[in-house]
């Protein structure tokens, strides 16, 4: 490479490290591509609900197939999640109002350290079941995109509705959804 009337070789490194980006770049662009629109293969209406057993905060098993028979909505959230935190009050609501027809809220905590989702659930308190998933193994099986995800899993165990993310606009439709599951008009 001429640089001020020198001619300076290029490190070998800069070279090789040109090479590999050149062949990568068909990889990762397809990478991109996979990871920004949802598979084929995501869990969608209609699919049986993957398994679920995690430990709520007294250490005992919440499992989902001990839940069947009533209408379930799982929600996967974190404590970084600014949505996760408009969601809890209207997850409360949605206790309040239909527990005793038949619903049950689990919420499904994924932050790494516990202390994160209890300093959470201090300003956002939760009336509905919270379990904890530090390893992330529950989110990858149910193929979790985004903070909040949510899945309502109707009483044969099949899911029924699946919500990214919390948007205000749409709380009146899955609260219909969580009626039609729970067979009140």
């Amino acid at each position: 490479m001429p640089f001020i009337g020198l001619e300076v070789a290029a490190p070998a490194s800069a070279c090789n490290n040109a090479i590999v980006m050149k062949r990568l770049r068909p990889i990762l662009l397809l990478s991109v591509a996979l990871l920004a629109s949802p598979p084929s293969w995501a869990i969608a209406s209609g699919d049986a609900a993957p398994p679920l057993t995690l430990p709520n905060a007294a250490g005992q098993d919440v499992d989902l197939v001990k839940l069947r028979g009533g209408v379930v909505y799982v929600d996967f959230w974190a404590s970084w999640c600014a949505p996760c935190k408009r969601s809890f009050p209207w997850m409360n609501e949605m206790t309040r109002k239909y527990a005793a027809k038949g619903l049950t809220i689990v919420a499904v905590n994924v932050d790494r350290k516990r202390e994160d989702a209890e300093k959470f659930l201090k300003l956002a308190p939760a009336e509905f079941t919270v379990v904890y998933d530090p390893a992330g193994k529950v989110p990858a099986a149910w193929q979790v995109k985004a903070m909040p995800s949510s899945y309502l899993v109707d009483a044969s165990g099949k899911v029924v509705l699946v919500e990214t993310g919390f948007k205000d606009e749409r709380k009146g439709e899955v609260e219909e959804r969580i009626r039609a599951a729970l067979g009140i008009r």
